[in-house]
Parts: C-alpha cells; structure tokens; sequence
C-alpha cells in the first residue's frame, strides 16, 4: 500500500479529518504565540492553534495525532488540544518552568522546576524580582517530572530528577526512562511504570550541561550534547561512554537518522545542523539554519529536515542529501519546539 493511502485510510479512523489534513504536518510551538501548524507536503503554514496558556515551549502527540499537548511556561500547565478541531479540551496545573514533554501510551512526562521563580511566572515572579531575591537557592532544588494522564486531566504523581531536566528518551522497549539533567551533568535513569530511580549517571567528566538525548534505532546507543562544553558523546546501553567528538558551538537537538548511520547536532550558537557519521563521527556536512535553532525534527520521509529557530523567528527545512536550505518559512514567534505527525525521527517527541 503507498504511503499516502496507508495515512488517509488511518485517517478515516478519525471519523472528522479534512483533506487538507491529509497531508504529513508539523506543529511548532511559538513563545509569543500559539502553535504553528505547517504542510509539509506544500511547505506552508496551514493554521495556528491557541494553547489557552502563555509561553508554549515542548509539545508532544498522541499515537493517532489526535491529541497535542504543550508545555506552557508562562501560566505553569499543560494545554492538551484536539488537533482536528483546534480546541484546547483542558489545562492542567504542573508547576513552574514546565518545559520538555514526552507523550506515550497517553501519558504524558513533563519536565518542571519547582524551585525557580522570576521569569514567566506571573505577578509573583515579578515581585520576587523586584524585592532583588536571590535564585542561587533555587538553582540547587531539584527539578521534577511530572506524569500526566492527558485523557483524565490529572497529574497521576511526579517524579524527582536532576537539577534543571532537560531532553527525555526511552529505552527500546520502553520500560525505562532517561532524562538529561543540565544543572548537574548527570542522566537519571527511571523505571518507567512504577517511577523508581534505577540509577543516576555522572557525565560531569565528559562535559558541562547535558542537554538533549536520544536512542539509536537499533537501541544499543544514546547520543547525548553538551550545551557548554561542545561536546557529543555516545554511552550504551548500560550508559557507560563510548566515545565523543567536539561539536560546533552550543549543541541542544539531537537524533539520529532511521538507518542509524548519521547523528544530526543543531549547533544553536554557530547556527547550523552538524552531520556526523554515527560509527566515526568524523563531520558529514553541515546545514545552514537561522538563530537558536535548539530543535529540529525529520520530514517523515527523511529526505528533508525542518528546524524551528527561536531567535530569528523562522523555520528552515533542508535537503538531508545536499545539506541545501531548500525554504525559509518566516513569521514564526520564537519557534521552540517541533513534533510531525506521522511521526519521525528527530522531533522532541519521537527517538
């Protein structure tokens, strides 16, 4: 069966989905605005979702696409929307600086710090600021994950982590989980059904700021990046280093491609995608993108990329072939996060 009518048969299922949906989409979170839903088949921005809540930033979706969650730092919840309608059906408090979302099973995995105040938190954080309160304190409570039954509303619990937890991953079975924590150089290890610590991972002697993480395909390798250090390292399985390379400057975003031959790095700082060999990682190529392009994802094909740039308020898809920016999508509003439905590799919501 061809790809397009295995999508619209699945599509059917939904009993409510235009043809204009038909075609494989993208949805960017924007900072200062709502999420951006874009046709990949046209390359085009299609509509834009309210949220309901301020400052979107991670987002994750449903196995079917027919729920989209984001993480709104400005109002401290979670926004859980209808995709084919564009209604937001409910917001659920979880905690200040909310940010990184993974959604399985109908359960989504939030990321939040509760001991940050100041910025995007509303009239509180700006009297805190006003008074002049020191957040050094704040910096060493460690940051939490909440688990949220998106169908429910409800927080089922939530989990402690790291200090400020950034990129999720899952381990190929999905039985654990793992979280890249910035603020002490470590990865935390999780039994993903009962929410047990199974260990903590020390990297502090590979680099600064861990950042993103993300599995192979063949499950035996996560790719982890420095933000501070400029570094990529690779640890197996049972998260012991297997090697690592110097990357451009800042790297956050991370995947690798559906073969597992190639690692993709957005170097935010230097403002490219780095192309690396998976098993030498000598440098590949590099694909010209715009300022703080932090995440990115594969179009579902995986001839192409499309990479959300937070600081130029745009998006830029490139050839995976040639590394040439084939579109500039401008008009984006601090773009963050980036997840397309069907999925693909690359988006912070898939491997």
């Amino acid at each position: 069966m061809r790809p397009i009518l295995r999508f619209l048969l699945s599509a059917s299922l939904f009993g409510g989905l235009t043809a204009a949906q038909a075609a494989p989409l993208a949805y960017v979170t924007n900072e200062r605005a709502g999420v951006s839903v874009i046709d990949l088949d046209q390359l085009t921005v299609q509509r834009t979702l309210d949220v309901g809540g301020q400052g979107p930033r991670g987002l994750g979706l449903s196995a079917d696409g027919r729920l989209l969650v984001t993480a709104n730092k400005g109002t401290s919840d979670i926004s859980v929307i209808d995709t084919v309608s564009g209604q937001v059906l409910r917001r659920i408090p979880v905690g200040k600086n909310v940010e990184f979302v993974r959604v399985a099973d109908d359960i989504a995995y939030v990321t939040y710090e509760p001991g940050v105040s100041g910025a995007g938190e509303g009239k509180a954080g700006a009297d805190a600021a006003k008074a002049g309160k020191d957040d050094k304190d704040d910096d060493q409570i460690p940051a939490e994950i909440a688990v949220v039954d998106i169908k429910q509303g409800k927080v089922l619990r939530s989990m402690k982590s790291g200090r400020e937890t950034e990129g999720i991953e899952f381990s190929a079975d999905g039985s654990q989980m793992l979280v890249a924590n910035e603020g002490d150089n470590t990865v935390t290890v999780y039994d993903r059904a009962k929410g047990t610590v199974l260990q903590r991972v020390d990297l502090s002697g590979q680099g600064s700021r861990p950042r993103g993480i993300k599995i192979s395909p063949d499950g035996k390798t996560y790719a982890v990046t420095f933000e501070f250090s400029d570094r990529l390292v690779l640890i197996d399985s049972r998260f012991k280093v297997l090697k690592s390379v110097a990357t451009r400057k800042s790297p956050y975003g991370v995947s690798y491609d559906p073969s597992g031959h190639r690692i993709y790095v957005a170097a935010s700082r230097a403002s490219v995608i780095q192309v690396f060999d998976a098993d030498s990682l000598a440098v590949i190529g590099e694909i010209p993108v715009g300022g703080r392009c932090w995440h990115f994802s594969l179009i579902p094909e995986a001839k192409r990329l499309i990479a959300a740039c937070g600081k130029s308020d745009n998006l830029i898809v490139a050839d995976t072939d040639t590394f040439a920016v084939l579109k500039t999508l401008p008009g984006a509003q601090a773009p963050w996060g980036i997840v397309t439905f069907p999925r693909a590799r690359g988006s912070i919501d898939t491997p």
